[in-house]
């Protein structure tokens, strides 16, 4: 009986459970460097100088013949405000006018910077002023102008030409 114990452990190989330990972290090694060499080719990759020549093109003719595009944010924005009596919860879901698939796919590219313009515009808000239409006029055409303005040295170009608000929910 003990002798069959002693051949029954000798005959499970001790290289195959190193062997498959080695083979899986070795394909989760190639995974993650291929993730990380992806990532690093798509952000790294479009980042190409524009000469002058086409710089000063973009910046005289604005294409605005071209059809208007609408370009919504990935998430509603969601912050609280103080308020008189209570602090307020507010909602806003926003849609970006451009004119244009090139200037689409330049705003997309720049969603992350044109998202913390918006929130902080959007957290400076006033409660009172939000509660009425007027309000909510002011808030859009200052977040537009925020926006144009943190875009601006990015694209070199003003690139949004509305700030819509597709959404508004204030508790």
């Amino acid at each position: 009986m003990m002798a069959e114990q002693e051949l029954e452990l000798n005959e499970v190989p001790e290289g195959g459970n190193k062997s498959n330990k080695l083979i899986i972290f070795g394909g989760i090694g190639l995974v993650l460097v291929l993730l990380i060499g992806g990532g690093l080719w798509f952000f790294m990759g479009s980042s190409e100088p524009a000469s002058p020549a086409d710089t000063a093109t973009e910046t005289k003719a604005p294409t605005v013949s071209a059809g208007a595009e609408y370009v919504g944010m990935p998430r509603p924005f969601l912050f609280n405000l103080p308020g008189v009596d209570r602090a307020r919860l507010v909602e806003i879901k926003v849609q970006l006018m451009v004119r244009g698939e090139d200037d689409s796919v330049l705003i997309k590219k720049h969603i992350p910077l044109i998202e913390d313009a918006l929130l902080t515009t959007f957290s400076a808000a006033d409660v009172q002023k939000l509660s009425t239409q007027a309000g909510k006029d002011e808030l859009r055409q200052l977040a537009l102008l925020n926006v144009q303005n943190t875009l601006q040295p990015v694209t070199g170009g003003t690139v949004v030409e509305k700030v819509l608000f597709t959404g508004f929910v204030m508790q």
